[in-house]
This record gives structure tokens, sequence and C-alpha cells, in this order.
């Protein structure tokens, strides 16, 4: 390319620039007229080869409106301006002129008007994403040109008229967009018909959101053409007629929602529809029918069961609470008969069941009621009786246990005011924001660890990604009316008490653009931030700016850094000697100590160890806030287990073993001796002991998702379907041949069980548990025993596994590699648990 061109076009780019400039109020202080656009030191800029490739400026303040001067930067690919609340007016109709485009964003603004058709010229768009600001009209059909386009999302404005679909008048139409995933188009006015011919069995899409419409007549059958759907959400429209009967062909979908309609006809049946976790039929008059649909007892996966008015009738089916992760069924106002009966087998999740103003007229268990359990019976036959005062026969609600993050073992100072202690206990000015989850696959607001594990993913990103966050606190996880899980954050600055406006910009996009990816139980979110008033009133005041300084202040302001540099480095030379000393007086002291352990305990000889650190009783102390009961996040047969987090935020959990314990001074060597030496991603590391003060305590890495037997047995709200479970027990076999034939030296578990496999926050299995194992290798050895520490089911399983784990292992890959039967008519627990 000629370089005049490239010049004038560099030039063009800064012109327009400066025209956005002169349009809004509240650019940031960095656009400075005279410095490089392109050098980075304009905020929100990103460029490749000197032209304007990237417009970032989210949740900044900005006022004004989106000139039609935006359109001349031919070069750019990502446009986003979301959160600016007092960006208003009409989109312009130029923004079709910006061919490049891969991504719009402009959710949470104050557009007006029409979206324009001109919309459907972006041919390479991905992203198309006009979330909550005011656009009215109906929706463009034009939008069915972009053909790239993966995200559609027109939630939350006052778009009225019919969903557009191509005809022989009009080409295009949503029913064109056969690789969108996302047909997010909720909370607006669209009224009409679903269309018949919305939908196509080429179609990709995952998500269908049309609640909060005013949609009418029926749903299409057409629905049942996208078997992709994992989400169908049709609610509080004004859908009439019969649910189509091919409705379980969607063998994909985990939530299901068609509450507040007026649907009509038989209860729709949904056999087969294996991983649907939500259903919400509520306030819909179906037929009535004398028998309970038996339907809803095969769907392993159910979590939440709403059925409200739905004119259900007959008994209530035993194995319906048997549902292994169920937590809340809510079947009020509706005609079930006869005796309730929850059985002894129900889920260890359940957490509510309203059985209100229906025909029940007794409680099997009514002498043994479970009050853990809140159980509504009012209404009924069997609270009609007199003198009648069982605790379910009035309305009662379970209240939520409210999470916060806790101090990382510290205690929080006292900050000045607007500064807010951090859970590292520093006093900063947070960025605050709340973050919204359509779908979680729990329900449970009370399991503190999930929580934990979304905290831990967030800092995991942050610290991957360079972003200069010191830590995370998560607040007052609720329930929004759309049944979103809506969680507030706060991130605080790691290096100065506040962000700047490059930091804030690149935690917005990480959020708004998905980047930052939670761990698999949270699934789909969106990100609402706060203005960060700090950031913006410090940026409008010049607070912090040096362009206002005088040469000599910066000579003075040099020369005074230069010499305290000089102290600090005299000091901690000083202070390197020192140490050297010191540990030059200790070493023996510490041979000494082992020694001495050696000798008075009868252990076998000194400790052999491979990178295991030794603590002091009063570090970990301290990590573990003096072993408080908020710390304590297990307990078995030799002790307590305990989180707790090192000085540089690696969280660790610290096995704490009581007096008398089974598990003697042999079985601690041991377990410290041979866990030091393994280095395997599904082998449990340990990081150091301790035997001060008397005390045998073991520091092993945290796993956030506990062990594979909460999991299957639904108490850690996690659900394990077949590529799930497939995959740990890969990973527990690969541990185990890990164990059996690569370790220094090789050694038998002896005490496999699922109790001792943990999962961490990607569900990656790891083996633990040392205490019972025996080395393969040793000058003493005659003969190697494989006796067996558990029960019979145990033994079985490590017999198994020592023998056989090679062909095991090789059966599970070839499993994982070849092609699986997700309709297979055996129950998946069977892989894990028999």
């Amino acid at each position: 390319m000629n370089i005049s061109l490239v010049l004038s076009a560099q030039n063009d780019d800064l012109a327009i620039l400066q025209a956005l400039k002169a349009s809004w109020k509240n650019t940031p202080a960095t656009w400075i007229d005279g410095t490089d656009y392109c050098g980075g030191s304009w905020d929100g800029i990103t460029c490749i080869n000197g032209r304007v490739t990237a417009i970032n400026l989210t949740n900044i303040l900005l006022i004004g409106e989106l000139p039609g001067d935006i359109a001349q930067f031919t070069e750019l690919r990502v446009l986003d301006l979301s959160f600016n609340k007092e960006l208003t007016g009409s989109l312009t109709s130029q923004i079709g002129n910006l061919k490049n485009l891969t991504s719009l964003s402009l959710n949470s603004c104050g557009f007006t008007g029409p979206i324009p058709v001109t919309i459907g010229n972006l041919e390479n768009l991905l992203s198309l994403s006009l979330k909550s600001n005011d656009f009215t009209g109906p929706i463009p059909a034009s939008i069915g040109s972009l053909s790239k386009l993966y995200w559609l999302d027109l939630t939350g404005n006052k778009l009225t008229g019919s969903i557009p679909v191509s005809n022989e008048i009009t080409p295009t139409g949503l029913d064109m967009l056969t690789n969108a995933r996302h047909f997010h188009l909720g909370d607006n006015q669209l009224s009409g018909d679903i269309p018949l011919g919305l939908f196509k069995s080429n179609m990709k899409l995952i998500h269908l959101l049309l609640h909060n419409n005013m949609l009418t007549g029926a749903i299409p059958s057409t629905l049942g053409l996208v078997r992709t759907l994992e989400i169908v959400k049709l609610d509080r429209n004004s859908l009439s007629g019969n649910v189509p009967s091919n409705i379980n062909s969607l063998t994909n979908l985990t939530q299901l929602v068609l509450a507040n309609n007026r649907l009509t006809g038989p209860i729709p049946n949904l056999t087969g529809m294996n991983v649907l976790n939500y259903i919400d039929l509520s306030n819909n008059t179906f037929d009535r029918s004398k028998v309970f649909p038996p339907w809803f007892s095969s769907l392993q996966a159910l979590m939440i069961i709403k059925m409200h008015k739905t004119n259900l009738e007959g008994e209530l089916p035993v194995g319906l609470f048997s549902i292994p992760q169920l937590q809340i069924v809510n079947l009020s106002n509706n005609w079930i008969t006869r005796a309730l009966n929850i059985s002894s087998d129900h889920s260890t999740q359940l957490q509510l069941i309203d059985l209100g103003y229906n025909q029940i007229t007794d409680f099997i268990q009514r002498s043994q009621y479970n009050t853990s359990i809140g159980l509504i019976l009012v209404g009924n036959p069997i609270c009609g009786e007199s003198s009648v005062v069982d605790v379910f026969c009035s309305i009662t609600t379970n209240t939520t246990a409210s999470y916060s993050t806790p101090w990382n073992n510290c205690e929080p100072p006292s900050c000045d005011s607007g500064l807010i202690p951090s859970p590292n206990c520093r006093c900063a000015y947070p960025y605050k924001g709340s973050i919204s989850f359509k779908d979680p696959f729990f329900s449970s607001l009370r399991n503190f660890s999930i929580f934990m594990s979304l905290q831990d993913s967030l800092m995991k990103f942050f610290n991957n990604s360079n972003l200069s966050v010191d830590s995370v606190a998560l607040k007052n996880p609720t329930r929004n009316k759309d049944d979103y899980l809506v969680i507030n954050l706060e991130f605080f600055p790691s290096r100065a008490r506040n962000f700047n406006m490059t930091e804030i910009l690149r935690i917005n996009f990480a959020f708004i653009n998905q980047t930052f990816k939670p761990p698999q139980l949270f699934n789909v979110y969106f990100f609402d931030p706060d203005p960060y008033n700090s950031l913006l009133s410090e940026e409008m005041s010049g607070v912090g700016s040096n362009k206002h300084m005088s040469s000599n202040t910066k000579i003075i302001i040099g020369s005074g850094v230069g010499g305290c540099v000089v102290m600090v480095l005299l000091v901690l030379a000083g202070f390197y000697v020192f140490r050297w000393k010191e540990k030059a007086k200790r070493a023996p002291q510490q041979s000494q100590s082992f020694e001495f352990w050696d000798q008075s305990n009868m252990c076998g000889g000194v400790l052999q160890l491979k990178g295991a650190r030794l603590f002091t009783f009063e570090e970990l102390q301290k990590y573990t806030n003096n072993f408080s009961e908020f710390n304590n996040i297990g307990k078995g047969g030799c002790g307590m287990v305990y989180k707790g987090s090192l000085p540089n935020g690696q969280l660790i959990a610290i096995k704490r073993a009581k007096k008398g314990s089974s598990q003697g001074e042999l079985e601690f060597k041991n377990e410290i001796e041979i866990l030091s030496r393994f280095h395997h991603k599904n082998v449990v590391g340990l990081i150091g002991f301790c035997f001060d003060r008397g005390e045998h305590m073991l520091v092993y890495e945290y796993i956030v998702n506990g062990t594979l037997k909460d999991s299957l047995s639904g108490r850690s709200g996690i659900r394990l379907d077949w590529t799930r479970r497939l995959k740990i027990a890969l990973g527990a076999a690969r541990g185990l041949q890990y164990l059996h034939d690569h370790a220094d030296p090789p050694i038998i578990h002896r005490d496999v069980k699922t109790n001792n496999i943990l999962l961490d926050e990607q569900l990656v299995a790891k083996v633990a548990d040392f205490g019972l194992s025996k080395p393969l290798s040793g000058a003493n050895n005659t003969h190697i025993t494989t006796e067996v520490k558990g029960t019979m089911l145990e033994s079985i399983m490590e017999f198994v596994g020592i023998n056989h784990v090679e062909s095991t292992l090789s059966t599970l890959e070839s499993c994982e590699g070849g092609s699986k039967d997700y309709n297979s008519p055996y129950d998946s627990d069977s892989l894990l648990s028999a």
C-alpha cells in the first residue's frame, strides 16, 4: 500500500477521535491532543499498524450521543460503550458502515428510538449486545443477514411487533441465523405468535429466552427440531394451546420454563430429558388426570420442580423425593391426594417441599418429621383436623444464611473515610458490581464452598491475566425475580489504593466479553458494574496527575526517591547478613529436631523429604485464624481438617490429627515421606507438615470441590453427568497407575474409596490420603502385602486397582475417545459406585 495513503488513514483516525472527544463529556483524562493515541497512552483505544481497531470505554460516565463520525473507523473491530447510562439519543444509521466490526456492545446505556436497519450490513459481526436500553420499534429483519452472528442479546428494551422470519416478501429474518447460539429477547413488548418458521433443524441455538413479552398463540412444534437447545424460557407471556408432544426430543435441555401462560391440554410428557435440572410449568390450566405423571421420578438430574397451580392430580410417588439432587419442590394449589410419603432415602439436598392447598389426608413420617426440610401442608385436609399443632400446617420461610468472603487470616484495619478493608485487610477503594448467573447447576445458597470456588476461580483468572487485583470479596448471594443467582462483587487493587482507568477497562472487558470462564457449576453470566467514583473524581480534578508539576519539583522528588532507594538497599543488605548468620545457627538445631523425633518415637528412621516444608505450630495457627470453627471444613477418623491461606495467597488444607488418633507416628511419617515425592496432576500435593508442640499436622494443596463421595451423594451440589463421571474415573485410574508404576518408590494405596478422591475446580480427580500406603520396595521387604484396610466393597475396588490398573485405564481411555451412548439405559452412578 502507498505510504502516503497509510499516513492519510492514520490522520483520519486521529481526526475522528478528536470529533468523539468533542461530542462526549467525561472522556478519559489521557485523551490529550498531541499524544500518540496508538502508543497505549489513550485509555480505551487499541491500534494495529497505526489504525484504531478497538474502542473500549465501559462504565466511565460518558455523556452525549454516538455521532455518525464513528462509522469512519474503517478498521474498527470492537466497539464497547456499555454501562454509560448518559449515552443517549438514537443509534446512528451510519453504524452499518463498520464493515470489519466483529463485536458491538452497548449494554445498559440510554439509547432510544429504533434499532437501525443498516445494522444488517455488519457482515463480520459475531456479537450484537444491546441489552437494557430503551430501544423501541420492531426487531429489524435485516439482522438475519448476519450469517456469522453467535450472540444476539436485545433483552430489556421496549421492542414491539412480531419476531421477524424470512418469507416471500422479506428475504431475511432470525431463522437465517443458523450459526447463532444465543437468542436473548426477553423483557420486551414483542407480540403475535412465535413463528412456526423461526426454528430449523440445522440451527445451533443453546439459549432461547423469550420471557416476559406479550407473545400469543401456541408453542410451535418446530421448536423440537433444535436439538442443541439447553435453556428455553417462554414464561410470562400469553401463550395458549397444547405444549408440543415432541418437546421431549430436546434431550440436551437443562432448563424448561413455561410458567405464567395460558397453556392447556395434557401436562407435557418429558420422558427422556435426562439432563433437565429445572422445570417450571406453574400457573397454566392443564387437563386434570387421575394419575400423577409417572415420568417425574425418571428424571434423575432434577433439582427444582415448580408446578404450582397446574391441575396435577393423584398420589405422589415415593420415588419422587429420592431424586439424588432434588432441592426444591413446589406443587401447591393442585389436586394431590391421599398420604404423603417422603421416605427415608430422600435426597440429602432437599430444602423445601410446598404442597399447600391440595387434598393430602395423612403424612407417613409425621412423628419423625425432619424439620431441616421446609414442609408446607397448609390448606390440606391433614391440617383441618382439630387441635393440629404440626409446624408444617403453618406457612414458614426457611431463612437463607448470608455469605460474605471471610478475612484472609488477618485483623481488619480501621480505614479512612471512603476506604474499605479488603479480604487481605488492606484499605482501598474497591471496584464494585454484581454478577448474575442464568442457570447455575445448584439452587442452595447455603453451600459456601461453592462460592469459595467462584472466588478462587476469579483470583486465578486475574493472576493469569496479569490484572492488578489483590483480592475479591463476594457478598449477599440472592435470587432475583427471574430466578437468576445474583452475587455482589468487590475487586480490590493490588498496587495502590485505587485502580486506574486502564485497569478498570480491562476488568470490564473480561466480563462483558465472557473472557472469564466461571467454574462449571455457574455457567452463563452477566456482569453489571457500578461507577468507580474514586477514579472519576481523581481524573476530573487532576489528582495524581504529573502534567502540572514544575521541573524543580520533579528534581526534588527524584532526588528524594533516589536517596530512599539507597537507604533501603543498605538496610536489606544488613538484614540479609543477619538472616544468613541466624540460618547457619539454626541448621544444626533443625537436624537435631528431626533426629530427636525419630529416636523418641521409634518411627523407623530419619525423615527423607523431597520438597515438603516444615511449618511451626504458630504459623499454621495464624494461617487458620487460630483453627477457628469458620475455617473447619471437615472431620475424619484421625482428626479435623482446616482451610488456611499462606502469605502468598495460596489456599491450603491442614489435616490436624487428634490426640490418640488411629493414625500413629509411623503412618504420619509414611504419609510425609511418600507424598513429598509425588508430582502428578491426579495425586493431591503435599506442601508441608508440622510436629511442633506434640501436634501432627499435614499441609496439602486446597481442593475446592471436596470429595467424590460428596458429589456422588449430591451433598456438594455438583451435578456429575456421564461425561464428567467418566473423566473422573479416568483421572483416578491415572493417579493409581502413577502410584503403582511410576512413583519413587511405587506404592499400594490400600485405602481407595470415594472419600479419598478429591475434585478440583475443573472436576479433575486427585487421589488423596496416604496414611495406610505401603511402598513396593525396601531392603527389609520380603514380600508385598496387598491387604486392604477399607470395607469389602472398597477391598474389591482396591484389588481391581492393584491388579488391573493398566487394563482399566485402557478401557476408560477408549470410552473417552470413542463414541458415547448418552441414552444408555444403565445408571451412570454405577461407573464409580459399583
